[in-house]
């Protein structure tokens, strides 16, 4: 088989969460254990730093990774899912894995992946982890999938672990309050290892402080650490901060290649796991800091966080997805300048909808489209959930033609936002 037909055999033999939703899903590791153990336990070859999040964990481990390249460390990142290519989700240095090597992946292990029936995710991280200890990684930023305690990810014993932020997301699977996801989420904090919690909650802090002083790990919240205390855009298209510690002005004129004020509190998720780090042992000197900062897209490829895709008028995507996620796209949208605003819309089938459509400006010309998975939910029925939130718009078979309605409608100073969900974007890229 060759690249192509090798991964229409993974979609077709192994159950993917992307592309059919629930039915993927196992809530256990005897899968991802048993190809650990398969494969000889190849993430013990190298060191980790596990990422978990509702929201900003793609953008914090792209950074980390984007950090520690320019730091001199090889780097592998595991993230998920892709918007493009396959091979987005497996990079060492910002490299994707090479399609042999995921041709060979699969014709080298397809008696133990027919066996045994993993999902897709699970079969990915093993490809991963096998990936980095072929290619002797230093270290590889790992991102959970989903929750984190039954994630296939969490196997490894990291250097350091990252929680982003807690938000009503996925509660089929990790439960209906913040305080029970939270609960998942902890799960991969380790016994002794160090972590850093993005955003204090009152729901969410007790649980992570209880997990961490059982476990006698140490707990850091990075907004106690690090305060963003004047933001700006540059002429460059990046952000700029001055960051207090202590009351301490500790970074000025800090360049940050990311755009989204939602950026403002991951960066000091970042801040905190860098310094974090370096008391345990990597060297980061602030000049590699600043410079993986700068280019965190050109040094580990990172797309769709408020991504420009075109001028005049503005074509702007973002994956954010989740009420915590729209909240913060919304808020971006209101201070891009703009005469109107047209917004291409789709969502998956297994989330409720409205919770999402009642936050979106009423004021957008709306075009209601389908991405290109099963999973997707029907841009007509999407259509009647937004009319009922005072919406208005049309509905559109695939999200090439909404996008081509939009720009036909905008004017040169107008705004066109596209996002909903991971798989709108990846159809717009």
């Amino acid at each position: 088989m060759d690249y192509a037909q090798t991964l229409q055999y993974l979609y077709n033999q192994l159950p993917m969460y992307q592309r059919v939703g629930q039915a993927a899903y196992k809530a256990d590791l005897n899968n991802t254990l048993a190809l650990d153990d398969y494969f000889g336990h190849p993430h013990s070859t190298f060191r980790t730093i596990h990422v978990a999040g509702t929201n900003g964990k793609g953008s914090v481990s792209h950074s980390l990774a984007a950090i520690l390249q320019s730091a001199g460390y090889k780097t592998g990142l595991y993230t998920s899912p892709h918007l493009k290519d396959f091979r987005e989700r497996i990079r060492v240095n910002g490299q994707m894995i090479t399609e042999n090597a995921v041709v060979d992946f699969v014709a080298c292990h397809k008696t133990i992946l027919e066996d045994l029936q993993p999902s897709f995710f699970e079969m990915t991280v093993a490809m991963a982890f096998d990936w980095f200890r072929t290619q002797k990684v230093d270290v590889a930023i790992v991102e959970v999938g989903m929750g984190g305690r039954l994630d296939s990810t969490n196997i490894i014993t990291p250097d350091l672990s990252v929680i982003t932020n807690i938000g009503l997301d996925h509660t089929a699977f990790l439960g209906s309050t913040l305080a029970a996801i939270a609960g998942e989420k902890a799960g991969i904090i380790k016994p002794g290892i160090p972590v850093v919690i993005g955003e204090r909650h009152p729901q969410t802090a007790p649980v992570f402080t209880a997990r961490a002083q059982e476990l006698a790990s140490e707990l850091v919240f990075a907004e106690d650490r690090f305060e963003v205390t004047w933001a700006a855009n540059t002429i460059g298209r990046q952000q700029i901060f001055n960051i207090n510690s202590q009351e301490v002005l500790r970074y000025k004129d800090l360049e940050f290649a990311l755009l989204g004020h939602y950026q403002r509190k991951n960066i000091l998720t970042i801040l905190a796991a860098v310094e974090l780090l370096v008391r345990g042992g990597y060297s980061l000197f602030e000049s590699a800091l600043r410079a993986g900062l700068s280019d965190v897209s050109g040094l580990t490829g990172l797309m769709g966080r408020w991504q420009e895709i075109g001028h005049n008028p503005l074509m702007v995507v973002d994956t954010g997805h989740n009420e915590h996620g729209v909240r913060e796209v919304v808020a971006q949208i209101q201070a891009t300048p703009h005469q109107k605003l047209h917004i291409v819309w789709g969502m998956v089938n297994d989330k409720d909808p409205k919770s999402v459509l009642g936050l979106l400006p009423k004021e957008a010309i709306y075009y209601f489209t389908r991405a290109s998975i099963p999973r997707s939910l029907d841009e007509n029925v999407l259509l009647e959930h937004a009319q009922q939130a005072g919406l208005n718009g049309q509905s559109y078979g695939n999200v090439a033609e909404a996008m081509a309605a939009a720009k036909k409608n905008a004017g040169v100073n107008d705004l066109i936002f596209i996002g909903g969900s991971t798989f709108i974007v990846a159809d717009a890229l």
